[in-house]
């Protein structure tokens, strides 16, 4: 996941662009990888998890955002539990997130690309 992708989710009390509008209210779901349901080395495995639920819910998120077309989300609120399988003995978290996605406008779109466009025509040296 690149820095660019990073600055498009903002969460809970993180405000996104004033110019942004929203497109609607997503539900993204995620999982994390399974572990062994021990009570060994209880804490390292539920960061394990954790870490990895993260990484699953932000790569969905983005998926949401760029499948509705929106340039950046934000997460309202998120549920996180453990699921415990007792046939295999494995233990996993499942999270649900409450989001946002946003679209900026179009107009502002064209406009910063005129902007661009007539900044570059400007440090051009005539021949």
């Amino acid at each position: 996941m690149s820095a660019k992708d990073t600055k498009r989710i903002y969460w809970h009390r993180e405000l996104p662009p004033l110019e942004a509008e929203a497109t609607g209210e997503q539900i993204v779901e995620a999982t994390s990888g399974r572990v062994p349901g021990t009570l060994a080395h209880r804490d390292e495995l539920w960061n394990q998890c954790y870490e990895g639920l993260m990484a699953q819910a932000r790569a969905r998120i983005l998926q949401e955002m760029r499948r509705i077309g929106g340039t950046c989300v934000h997460v309202l609120d998120e549920s996180i539990d453990s699921k415990h399988d007792g046939a295999t003995g494995e233990a996993w978290l499942h999270g649900r997130f409450t989001c946002v996605v946003y679209r900026r406008p179009v107009a502002l779109k064209q406009a910063s690309t005129r902007i661009h466009e007539f900044a570059i025509q400007d440090t051009k040296v005539p021949a």
